[in-house]
């Protein structure tokens, strides 16, 4: 049931507890859009209580396992943050982070006794260390740390909140126990179960952990391991139907960049299309560069349902961290600093190159997807390097950077410095023109390949007004364009038959500009709130498809 209703308000997360288990501190912006106040929430009842109002303007909490507020976080002027310890009805200034290591420096979470915080740590260093400091004396440990890449999942003692183990994620998730009681336990999972694995949650002795599976190429399933007996049993598994079938092989690759970085990139290659398993095609194929979103964001390795599908319609799916992507360290964030449109675009394209040149793809049937910042890199993908592919899907995207910062919702007030450092600055003159500049609007009369556009209604983030813009502006110069739009969804295709129903135009659009293979629209649309403005000629079968709806 819904806990929380509340209509133009967004609810987020702070704190729960195995001592307290119906009851939640939660944030709500009900008050001021652009900041939350902590509540006590039951989950039994649904009674909220507030905990105090954020009048300081604090931008996230951090809770101990008393459900009690212990610490807060704020942004500064230049785009950095602070941190505050609370006690008493008073707050006390703990540690200040600048610009540089904001994106890399972070609390990670409190034991249960609340006596000592862990601590992400970027500051001297290039990728972050994973510390753990003495809250009575302040003294500071270092848990492990790795010149390649951030750490990111972690394995807890359920009584202590000590942590046991954590992974480093590079190309993938590398385990290092921190404690020599679940040296054997990880040991035995990393023999017996291929792909990546993480621990979901524990009896309350730490004897029986819930595992998930991800083997890559079969669905994902949940696991009961013993760790006194070192057996594993199944639970379920997530998606049974695909079982058996043809799942794609994931291959993480270092694809150099032009200025000599390391991408860490994933290809997926069609079922039996790599038959001596180098993870190069036996023949070169049409390529779809899927971009990530954020951009502060990861691809990682994994199963993943778009390469699937893909693959399944006879294309390698390539996926590239560029500049800006997050675990990589800080200079791999930073050097992405105001460089839409240029440095992380030639990332992409470096990856495109690559998969030429090592005769994954056909130079003349690629194509570039992604949403919301990848939906931006494909806008300009299809606005500033049209030659180099052969169409382009771009999903929730920015086409206008001033007016997509001028409408940012108003709980990232807190983030908006870091928006302006990192993307461009429409205060100054300098800052107009550069955002003006990378702006796919603004080139929309190089446009020359097919074009499709995906949109929510609702989006709080890219507001409808940034796919209206460029479709326009298409429209006034007579360049065709397919616009799909939905009424009732956001930042993303949320309902399921919204997703199946995009899905099914955008097979059916790769088609005509990469050959590959595609289900006519039947059933597809049944159940979904798709509406497509303009440009359904172009699409085979949408017509038909949006008759019989």
């Amino acid at each position: 049931r819904t806990l929380t209703d509340f209509k133009g308000v967004r609810v987020q997360k702070y704190g729960s507890s195995l001592k307290r288990p119906d009851e939640l501190v939660v944030g709500i912006n009900d008050r001021d859009k652009r900041f939350h106040d902590p509540y006590l929430l039951n989950v039994k009842t649904g009674a909220l209580k507030k905990l105090f109002e954020n009048t300081a303007q604090y931008s996230g909490f951090m809770v101990d396992d008393a459900l009690d507020v212990r610490f807060a976080t704020k942004s500064t002027p230049d785009g950095g943050w602070e941190m505050f310890r609370l006690e008493g009805g008073r707050a006390t200034a703990f540690d200040k982070v600048g610009f540089e290591d904001s994106q890399t420096t972070s609390p990670e979470g409190l034991t249960r006794d609340g006596k000592t915080l862990y601590w992400r740590e970027s500051r001297g260093r290039n990728t972050p260390a994973f510390m753990a400091i003495n809250l009575d004396t302040g003294a500071k440990r270092t848990i492990g740390e790795d010149p390649r890449a951030d750490f990111g999942g972690s394995i807890v003692d359920p009584a202590t909140g000590r942590v046991l183990a954590y992974t480093v994620n590079y190309l993938k998730n590398e385990w290092r126990a921190v404690d020599d009681t679940v040296k054997g336990d990880i040991d035995f999972l990393d023999g017996q179960l291929k792909g990546e694995w993480g621990v979901q949650s524990q009896t309350r002795n730490g004897r029986i952990w819930v595992i998930g599976h991800d083997p890559v190429t079969a669905p994902a399933r949940t696991l009961v391991f013993d760790r006194d007996a070192k057996s594993l049993t199944e639970l379920y598994v997530a998606r049974p139907a695909l079982i058996g079938a043809p799942l794609p092989t994931i291959c993480p690759l270092e694809i150099r960049s032009r200025d000599g970085m390391t991408l860490v990139s994933y290809l997926a290659l069609p079922a039996g299309s790599d038959k001596d398993g180098d993870c190069r095609p036996d023949t070169p194929m049409p390529l779809v560069l899927n971009v990530h979103g954020g951009p502060w964001a990861r691809d990682g390795f994994g199963y993943n349902a778009q390469s699937t599908w893909l693959t399944n319609r006879g294309y390698a799916s390539l996926q590239v961290n560029f500049r800006s992507s997050t675990g990589f360290g800080k200079s791999f964030i930073n050097a992405g600093d105001r460089e839409w449109g240029r440095k992380m675009h030639d990332d992409l394209i470096d990856g495109i190159d690559w998969a030429v040149t090592n005769k994954v793809a056909l130079p003349d049937k690629i194509a570039i997807y992604g949403g919301s910042y990848g939906g931006y890199a494909a806008l300009w993908g299809a606005t500033n390097t049209p030659d180099r592919f052969a169409c382009a899907v771009a999903v929730v995207a920015p086409s206008n950077l001033e007016t997509l910062l001028a409408t940012v919702p108003p709980y990232w007030e807190s983030f908006r410095e870091q928006l302006y450092r990192r993307v461009g600055d429409p205060r100054t003159e300098v800052g107009k023109a550069l955002l003006t500049e990378r702006s796919p609007l603004t080139h929309v009369d190089r446009i020359s390949r097919p074009l499709l556009i995906g949109q929510g209604a609702n989006d709080p983030r890219v507001k409808q007004a940034e796919a209206d813009q460029i479709v326009t502006a298409m429209q006034k110069k007579n360049i065709p364009v397919t616009y799909v739009l939905f009424p009732d969804e956001g930042h993303g295709f949320a309902r399921p038959a919204n997703r199946t129903s995009f899905y099914a135009v955008t097979e059916a659009f790769l088609s005509r500009c990469l050959g590959g293979r595609f289900e006519p629209p039947g059933k597809d649309f049944d159940g979904a709130s798709i509406t497509v403005p303009t440009g359904m000629e172009h699409v085979p079968g949408l017509k038909e498809a949006l008759a019989r709806k």
